[in-house]
């Protein structure tokens, strides 16, 4: 008999991740079980054979899959949960997917292959640089900074076709669903075994496409978002995270990881080479490169030498006789978009807020709709006319009077995407306008209507950030940002990282190719840093200027944050708790650890609860784990390493 720890993918009891079971035969690490948990029959991983115990074991009941789980997996499971405080069952669910017991019938998704003109594929001198780099060096982390436009899709398959004849898998990732038909398009034209994976697959396309990459005899190609990271493959060489600096690459629910930081750690259990590409990277994943000396690749140039810069056009939004013909579309934008449907070419608008006004509200007493469950203002959506709350997903009829004094003068403030579709076919009655935000039906969305995209079928795009990343549109002649400052107002420590990014990401949509093209910027704040230094995709003086700030206010990458909240039904008794804990912490932390709060956080009511929190920050990241064994096993949430603080 041989003796098994064995981890469930349930909590089963509090600080325990493992089990002894027995089986009759030997088994290797990774192995893939089915275990009895009292009545309950649930999936389990081998994680590691031990001694005989002198207690009693049950047996494991059967085996699932007879290829074992690959060992870098294991271990960046194992790591997950102890990077990030979390139980290894609640790490299993994100790493496995679900119904592995489920018997599938096996069906091979098609991939489209059809061949595109695509932008140059003789590799510049740039591009051969970073290759040869990254193929001469050992394993580890790069950093590809590439200007949009550069052809960073061109190294990723160089890299990739290399690390596949070696006879090691490739995984891509790509920051959102809707990018994942561009970027097949690009690697179904060099690849024959593509495997596509993201959370829109049903649960048996899902399970299908991990087991043919757990059980596949030759190197495979896996493409998709965030959790592509844990598909199975085998000898994996090569990792490559697209558009490294976008925010979906964290995830936001428990376990709440970072796809880079994760990334960096199954390259190194693999001895794979990871690679981060931006043109925009993260501020903090640049200084930490250069802290550890880690390569920071550079693609300065555009892939096409007869590539011609965009005309940048900024409009101040303050100065009304910039706006003659509308409201907020200026007179500029108006008649670029003309002149690109009489000459057939494609317009991009960009705001990054969906809906169609953002404040409801009664101009005679000032009554405003609020969440009843959330207390923000609802966000009135025209084409359901209706008002809806964007966080918990409340809906409610727009009133036809004020509910406080009775009056019919109700108003609707604020710009959305959905209200500049109803304006723009309001004015180009002819043109085909297409809408891309998490409001569009399923049927409607960007990775549906991709091809029309390209192929210039749709006139007008409008869309939120899904339309800033990584788009190589041939008949896009306009970029247009409806109010380029509209995310700086966040009290957040990267609201101006944020800002930058999206706007040289927007604008790197055009200047591709040898068509003259025009990016036209609206803003409040045209001399803000952000919106300067992105109107010149100066990243550079950007870094610099952000690294001095986060220097002076103590942020990232100069500390390690944790985010500690309370949620209760009432106010009191979240602010009671938080009071609470910050006393205790005070009492028991390393004196580096600086305290912040309490303080209600930025969406203090949601769902029906109060929220109140804590943010330490500490130069040493065990500082700050080893405190979360202070919290209260209820009504608390954590979260290490967050992103942003809102």
């Amino acid at each position: 008999m041989h003796y098994y720890e064995v981890a469930p993918n349930q909590i089963i009891r509090s600080g325990s991740d493992v089990f002894t079971y027995s089986y009759e035969s030997p088994l290797k690490v990774g192995q893939l079980v089915v275990i009895e948990v009292g009545k309950k029959q649930l999936t389990g991983v081998v994680v590691k054979k031990v001694t005989p115990p002198e207690f009693k074991t049950k047996p494991i009941t059967r085996l699932i899959e007879d290829t074992p789980l690959p060992y870098a997996t294991v271990r960046l499971g194992l790591w997950l949960s102890e990077y990030y405080k979390t139980p290894l069952a609640t790490v299993l669910q994100t790493v496995l997917p679900r119904g592995l017991t489920v018997k599938r019938r096996a069906a091979k998704p098609s991939i489209n292959r059809a061949v595109r003109e695509r932008t140059n594929f003789l590799l510049n001198e740039s591009q051969l640089a970073a290759i040869a780099k990254i193929g001469d060096s050992e394993p580890g982390t790069f950093l590809l900074q590439g200007v949009t436009g550069s052809g960073k899709t061109a190294v990723y398959i160089e890299l990739a076709r290399q690390t596949i004849e070696r006879g090691q898998s490739v995984i891509i990732l790509v920051p959102e669903i809707a990018l994942t038909a561009q970027v097949i398009a690009e690697f179904a034209n060099h690849f024959d075994d593509i495997i596509v994976t993201h959370s829109k697959a049903s649960e048996a396309e899902r399970h299908l496409a991990w087991r043919q990459a757990l059980t596949a005899t030759k190197p495979q190609l896996i493409i998709g978002p965030r959790s592509a990271l844990f598909t199975p493959v085998k000898d994996l060489g090569l990792i490559v995270i697209d558009e490294a600096h976008e925010p979906s690459f964290k995830q936001e629910q428990s376990p709440r990881y970072s796809a880079l930081r994760a990334a960096t750690m199954l390259g190194r259990f693999a001895k794979a080479k990871t690679v981060f590409g931006s043109a925009t990277p993260l501020v903090a994943d640049r200084y930490v490169a250069e802290q550890t000396n880690r390569p920071v690749l550079r693609l300065n140039d555009r892939a096409r030498q007869d590539a011609l810069p965009p005309i940048i056009d900024l409009i101040d939004m303050t100065k009304r006789s910039n706006f003659k013909r509308h409201r907020f579309l200026s007179d500029a934008l108006l008649a670029s978009i003309e002149k690109n449907l009489a000459e057939h070419r494609q317009t991009l608008i960009f705001h990054n807020r969906r809906g169609s006004a953002a404040t409801t509200l009664c101009s005679n007493c000032g009554w405003t709709a609020l969440c009843p469950n959330c207390f923000v203002p609802l966000t009135l959506h025209t084409d359901k006319f209706e008002l809806s709350c964007h966080i918990c997903g409340y809906k409610q009829h727009v009133p036809k009077t004020c509910p406080v004094c009775g009056s019919a003068d109700i108003i609707h403030k604020g710009i959305g995407t959905k209200l500049i579709e109803a304006e723009l076919n309001k004015i180009f009655t002819q043109a085909h306008i297409a809408r891309f935000d998490s409001d569009t039906e399923s049927d409607k969305s960007l990775d549906k209507l991709y091809d029309q995209l390209y192929n210039g079928d749709i006139d007008i795009a409008i869309g939120t950030q899904v339309v800033a990343k990584g788009l190589d549109l041939p008949h896009l002649s306009t970029v247009g940002v409806i109010q380029a400052d509209s995310g700086l107002a966040l009290p957040d420590y990267s609201a101006s990282e944020r800002t930058f990014q999206l706007l040289s990401q927007v604008i790197g949509r055009v200047g591709r190719n040898a068509q003259p093209t025009n990016v036209i910027v609206q803003s409040y704040q045209p001399n803000h840093p952000s919106i300067v230094y992105g109107l010149n995709q100066d990243y550079e003086a950007f870094y610099q200027q952000v690294l001095a700030t986060r220097a002076q206010a103590h942020f990232p990458p100069f500390v390690y944050l944790l985010k500690l909240t309370a949620v209760y039904k009432t106010e009191a008794g979240a602010v009671r708790a938080t009071k609470e804990l910050a006393q205790k912490l005070r009492s028991v932390a390393d004196p580096s650890v600086q305290i912040l709060g309490p303080t209600p956080s930025f969406y203090e009511r949601l769902r029906g609860t109060y929220r109140w929190q804590l943010v330490l920050k500490s130069p040493k990241r065990e500082y700050l784990s080893s405190l979360i064994d202070y919290l209260p096993p209820t009504n608390w949430q954590y979260e290490l390493d967050p992103t942003s603080l809102l």
